[in-house]
């Protein structure tokens, strides 16, 4: 297994890899990223999580470079690692310029591509669970750093996984919206089962769009499994029979402890099995 990085249009040793200190990126959080894993040796859904790229660089006004260069810079990255499964973060910075705030100081976009190995969970962790804290840190607003974009100003996301360590120990951070109504993980999305209805926030909740949360939730129509986007408490989400959270490189993983306190019986639910395993399937199939 093997770490690689494409960076100056060349890929390299991740010891190579260099950039300027000047980059935005690095100074502000002035950038944007997809993290992809793959499933079964291929990408999974890199053209979902290209969208969203595109989509999060025009929200912040930052020029994309050709879907195609993208393309190409991953395929030679993910060739070039030779992972048996691969976890890749493409990351979009606004370039290298004086240090002043203002964004149209610079439009030098920086591509780069770092492929690594998947590091997913564990299959104890898949069948016992993992436990998540509803932290005192919240979600930004979307009149602030929204949400919706996939941003390198993590700084929200680094405090509320931080706090949940911390405080107990937990796998991963559950953060609020300001209404006090559950938004999300830190690197994840969550869902809840309620008299076998899967439910999980809506996006106006203020929430990233997850491209995992967004197949559950198709499998879900697809499959008659009743769901729902809805506000839910912390409370609701403490005495909800089933638990689980997704993201790129998890798929669906169960939750069997909120707050130090068991889901249900402390054990992964039935729904929550079935859509682990109609999720391995779509991954075993595959998505372009």
């Amino acid at each position: 297994m093997s770490i690689r990085v494409h960076i100056g249009g060349q890929v390299c040793l991740p010891e190579e890899a260099k950039i300027s200190i000047f980059d935005r990126g690095f100074l502000y959080g002035d950038s944007v990223y997809e993290t992809i894993g793959t499933a079964y040796g291929r990408l999974f859904a890199l053209a979902d999580h290209l969208v969203r790229l595109e989509r999060s660089a025009e929200r912040i006004g930052l020029r994309v470079p050709p879907r195609a260069d993208i393309e190409r810079a991953v395929a030679q990255t993910v060739a070039a690692a030779g992972n048996r499964e691969s976890r890749v973060r493409i990351i979009l910075t606004r370039g290298a310029g004086k240090l002043d705030l203002d964004p149209a100081a610079v439009d030098d976009t920086q591509l780069v591509v770092i492929v690594f190995p998947l590091g997913a969970p564990s299959a104890e962790m898949y069948e016992k669970g993992v436990s998540v804290a509803v932290v005192s840190v919240h979600r930004n607003s979307p009149r602030a750093i929204d949400p919706a974009v996939k941003s390198g100003n993590y700084l929200n996301n680094v405090l509320a996984l931080g706090e949940a360590r911390r405080r107990s120990g937990a796998y991963e951070a559950i953060l609020c919206a300001a209404d006090g109504s559950v938004a999300e993980g830190s690197t994840s999305n969550i869902f809840i089962v309620v008299g076998g209805e899967v439910r999980t926030p809506g996006l106006d909740v203020g929430i990233l769009d997850g491209i995992t949360r967004s197949k559950v939730l198709e499998i879900c129509r697809d499959n008659g499994i009743k769901v729902r986007e809805t506000r839910f408490l912390p409370e609701d989400l403490r005495a909800a029979a089933e638990v689980f959270i997704t993201s790129a490189t998890r798929g669906a993983l169960p939750v069997t402890k909120v707050d130090d306190n068991p889901v249900g019986d402390g054990k992964p639910g039935p729904v929550t099995r079935q859509v682990m395993a109609l999720y391995d399937a779509m991954a075993r199939a595959g998505v372009p």
